[in-house]
């Protein structure tokens, strides 16, 4: 049954104009005072959603995109800022992207946070696909070369894992050698202890779940990882058959449970008065996202033209048959139309998922923070009070 809600703010800036008619992505570059801004706007995000109830923030770490869609580089150290500002709202992490961090280096700054905000940070894990960031700090992205990031993902996750649940421990593979055996006050390192480690434990551990790959399912079961499902879950859609994956991915591993079970999905929401309303008054930021994440091959189905036309700009655009809003809240991907409506839609998800507890709903990159605010207060007193209470 569904008791929780949270929310992922990406980390984008407000911009004066979005959509189509907006400018290209690759020819936005902000000023140094406009991206720092992303902060600010992230406080004013948490603050309301621990006035109004909510369970957990979520953002993700990204690095220099001075475009301004995705401008947080450090979660941890943002979280526990934001721990002293509330009390209840718990932070996740969504995600660390781990190839861009010596594991032992992440496991102590979280084992930190952990003890600094009481448990109120969430440990999250993924593997990178933006070329630009992951590539710069010297291992290829998933779209550099995947095999040799998913062979580096792995293997710090394997240290991270032994880091926070042993006492002290070692590793010997391929990419590192933890300790190095190297004299110290006259003995040879053989373990090595983190110091700290998490007073919550066992770490509870989220990763995204992009290409649904049993491979993948395989080994977050295998340490106990959870996952979280972007873009709706629509009965007989094709994460309504990734669901279904994870469940038998579990029973594989020893684990019966019911569909829904360690797993978030999220969902993008616009809530008016009607339908035709919530669809009007997000369309711009709808073509804003698609805009910075279709190249990256997040907007399934496009061919190489349609994702040409889009970064040209509007009459392009709007000539290359790209899909619509109104497809995707058909679709179910995005939750568009007045309160009833949504309840409606999260009355059906809980009862196809018996074992989903909880559920993301927030805005996409390029929604303004007052837009934000003020659907999260709609959600908060509109909605989610349905399944809370």
């Amino acid at each position: 049954m569904i008791t929780k809600f949270g929310s992922l703010f990406a980390g984008h800036v407000d911009f004066d104009e979005m959509g189509f008619d907006a400018p290209p992505v690759n020819d936005r570059r902000l000023s140094d005072e406009k991206l720092a801004g992303v902060f600010d706007k992230s406080e004013a995000i948490i603050l309301k959603m621990e006035e109004l109830g909510y369970d957990t923030f979520w953002s993700a770490e990204h690095h220099f995109q001075h475009e301004g869609y995705e401008c947080i580089p450090n979660l941890l150290m943002m979280y526990v800022h934001f721990a002293h500002l509330t009390k209840n709202l718990k932070f996740g992490c969504g995600f660390n992207v781990n190839p861009m961090w010596h594991p032992l280096r992440l496991a102590e700054d979280y084992a930190t946070a952990d003890i600094l905000t009481g448990g109120r940070v969430i440990f999250g894990v993924g593997r990178g696909y933006h070329s630009r960031e992951v590539d710069t700090f010297g291992v290829p992205s998933t779209a550099t070369d995947n095999d040799a990031n998913r062979e580096m993902f792995e293997e710090q996750v394997e240290i991270i894992m032994k880091a926070f649940h042993n006492e002290s421990f070692s590793h010997q593979g391929k990419h590192y050698t933890i300790p190095p055996e190297v004299p110290y006050r006259g003995y040879t390192l053989k373990e090595i202890t983190l110091v700290p480690r998490p007073r919550t434990l066992p770490v509870e551990t989220w990763q995204p779940i992009v290409s649904a790959s049993q491979k993948a399912m395989d080994f977050m079961a295998k340490h106990g990882i959870k996952g979280i499902i972007g873009g709706g879950a629509a009965a007989g859609g094709a994460q309504d058959k990734v669901i279904q994956q994870w469940r038998d991915t579990l029973a594989k591993h020893g684990r019966e449970t019911e569909l829904g079970t360690d797993l978030v999905i999220g969902y993008t929401i616009s809530i008016g008065d009607t339908q035709e309303k919530a669809i009007n008054q997000a369309r711009r930021f709808f073509e804003e996202n698609m805009k910075m994440f279709a190249p990256l091959g997040f907007v399934r189905g496009l061919s190489d033209k349609q994702i040409a036309d889009l970064a040209k700009g509007s009459a392009s655009a709007r000539g290359a048959g790209l899909p619509t809003l109104e497809e995707g809240a058909k679709a179910g991907s995005w939750l568009c139309g007045p309160p009833d409506q949504i309840k409606e839609a999260i009355s059906d998800l809980q009862n196809r998922y018996p074992g989903l507890e909880q559920i993301n709903v927030g805005s996409v990159i390029g929604t303004p923070q007052s837009v934000i605010l003020e659907q999260l207060e709609r959600f908060g007193k509109e909605v989610m009070p349905e399944f809370k209470n």
